[in-house]
């Protein structure tokens, strides 16, 4: 027999038919594995008939990406009429609020899209909030915080007990401002100031335009202090006192549904083993410089 005569031979070919069947049960397994993605995205939401999108803003504010997805599919569905947003956010970065911010500004032009405050939602999420038609917050809901902070950890005193001496080769005067390893000098302190001097100020102008409030009234009560939904409805920078339920009827009532409200959530991804792997494998690499490495600004 030829396992006989050949059995090295015969070992490989066993070996080479093994993976050959793998080989063809994994691409049979990405194949039915994409058809069930495609289906997934097809099918947007939780359940269907629903007339009200409800999309979710939790957490940390660091990435625009997901929230702006949902917004837009919800935007682009004839069958939503309005869209709430659930905040339940103390805030985040900068340009992610501004991106979201955006795209509420343009969301308006064609649907009825209002904010639901939940325990908190300052800074960022009061950022967020402000671009939208109308803002429900509880009466305990903390909002505001209107404001930006700029902070980093300077570790000078204990990498000079450790021995640690830096050294630094750069291009510019500036690009090691922030450096945890030295003191801040006055004319470094200057330009971080006016950084975030400009940012405030972007905040509170956009604050005011969306809400329609006086740009000196706006900044007055942009100190960074946190108001409670009672307070914050005195100042108006909200519109009313309610939890989520109350909110899916003031959207109903604001874009003229009739009959049933029918609120839907956007449909969670369900990501696959080979997808999680690919994440995993695929990281985006973040090169940055000592500022960013070191300092982060959010607006908290």
């Amino acid at each position: 027999m030829f396992a006989r005569r050949h059995p090295f031979l015969f070992f490989l070919m066993i070996v080479s038919t093994c993976f050959t069947i793998m080989f063809i049960g994994f691409i049979v397994f990405v194949s039915f594995g994409s058809k069930m993605l495609n289906t997934q995205f097809a099918q947007q939401y939780t359940s269907s008939g629903g007339n009200i999108g409800i999309v979710e803003i939790n957490g940390m504010i660091l990435s625009s990406k997901k929230i702006i997805q949902n917004i837009k599919i919800f935007r682009d569905d004839d069958d939503i009429k309005a869209i709430i947003l659930r905040i339940d956010s103390p805030g985040g970065g900068i340009g992610p609020a501004q991106e979201i911010y955006r795209e509420i500004v343009k969301t308006r032009m064609t649907k009825k899209i209002i904010t639901s405050m939940g325990s908190v939602a300052a800074s960022g999420g009061y950022y967020i909030a402000s671009a939208t038609d109308g803002i429900v917050a509880n009466p305990g809901t903390l909002t505001g915080s209107i404001g930006v902070i700029m902070e980093y950890a300077n570790i000078m005193e204990i990498a000079k007990k450790i021995g640690i001496s830096p050294v630094v080769i750069k291009s510019g005067e500036f690009k090691d401002m922030g450096s945890p390893l030295r003191e801040l000098k006055d004319s470094e302190k200057k330009i971080f100031q006016a950084l975030v001097d400009e940012l405030h100020l972007q905040f509170v102008n956009d604050a005011a335009k969306a809400r329609g409030i006086d740009f000196q009234t706006m900044a007055t009560l942009a100190d960074g202090r946190v108001y409670t939904g009672q307070k914050a409805l005195k100042l108006k920078l909200i519109d009313r006192l309610g939890n989520l339920d109350d909110a899916v009827r003031w959207a109903g009532e604001m874009a003229n549904i009739k009959g049933e409200l029918k609120p839907v959530y956007p449909k969670e991804d369900k990501i696959t083993f080979i997808k999680k792997l690919v994440d995993t494998l695929l990281k985006d690499i973040n090169i940055s410089g000592t500022v960013t490495d070191n300092l982060r600004y959010i607006i908290n």
